[in-house]
């Protein structure tokens, strides 16, 4: 039989999970597979000992975009590498989007103890901190890590949008410069964003060709432009319009600096970063995932 890890978050999106873990138990054994449950908590001393004192042949992970960004760098921090399975439970999930991963539990659960794998890429931030699906800095890049807890797991990614809108009125727009292995590009700037894969902050397939697992970052700029613009762009966003537009950029590359003012400090898979200027670089194909 093997064995496998589940680590959950028991406060990810609508807490489902702690009325579900008998099911996952069960379904675990039903595909010869002792799973050890793992309730997250501070004590990261114990987790590694835990992971040390016994070889597992995968994890299940049961969270969020930023329970996976926790987990994967503690991880990849520690040399420990292992196929990772995902149950998405958070409030946007765009990483387990992005890799087409089933929403329902009994169907991500099939995906996993099938044990069809892919290698996709991930982020590095300043050599030493890794991310799964997005950089951002700029207008809105701030929502993911200051929305109130109690909306977003009432709302879901709506909370994100309603505000957003909000910020529009807002607007600053900063002088922004972008330097790629290929190119040097200078903009005033009210939004950036690093994409790996097709989703992002809850929108879904914000660039439609894009490919996990090819090493390549895609860098998305929103220029400077009236609110109205910046409006009307939204909602083609929320709509899955294309952004060819004549106030959006899009750039291709295996690593970047990024520079900027130093108050502009970036989201990285919804969590709060560093501020800039920042070095990013993409690992070609460094994680394992299970895949449908």
């Amino acid at each position: 039989m093997q064995k496998a890890l589940l680590i959950y978050n028991p406060y990810s999106g609508d807490r489902s999970i702690l009325h579900q873990l008998d099911y996952i138990l069960k379904k675990a054994q039903e595909n010869q597979v002792i799973l050890f449950p793992y309730r997250i908590d501070k004590n990261s001393n114990q987790f590694l000992t835990t992971l040390k004192l016994n070889q597992f042949d995968f994890v299940i992970l049961s969270g969020g975009d930023g329970t996976l960004h926790t987990i994967i760098n503690f991880f990849l921090k520690n040399n420990y590498q292992i196929p990772i399975g995902i149950i998405p439970a958070g409030t946007c999930n765009d990483f387990a989007s992005s890799l087409q991963i089933p929403t329902s539990l009994e169907d991500c659960l099939k995906v996993i103890f099938e044990g069809k794998t892919r290698a996709v890429d991930l982020g590095l931030l300043n050599d030493e901190h890794y991310f799964l699906n997005t950089c951002a800095g700029g207008l809105f890049a701030e929502i993911s890590f200051n929305t109130n807890d109690d909306l977003k797991r009432n709302f879901g990614p709506l909370a994100y949008y309603l505000k957003a809108l909000g910020e529009v009125a807002y607007k600053k727009a900063f002088p922004l410069k972008i330097t790629t292995e290929r190119k040097c590009l200078k903009v005033k700037s009210l939004l950036f964003c690093i994409l790996n894969g097709t989703h992002g902050a809850g929108f879904t397939n914000l660039i439609k060709d894009a490919d996990i697992s090819d090493g390549l970052m895609d860098i998305i700029i929103i220029k400077d432009c009236y609110p109205l613009d910046l409006a009307t762009l939204f909602f083609r966003v929320l709509s899955q319009e294309a952004l060819d537009t004549r106030h959006v950029m899009r750039l291709r590359a295996s690593e970047c600096l990024i520079e900027g003012p130093r108050d502009v400090y970036l989201s990285v898979d919804g969590e709060k970063g560093p501020p800039l200027p920042s070095r990013v670089k993409f690992l070609h194909q460094a994680l394992k995932v299970f895949v449908p």
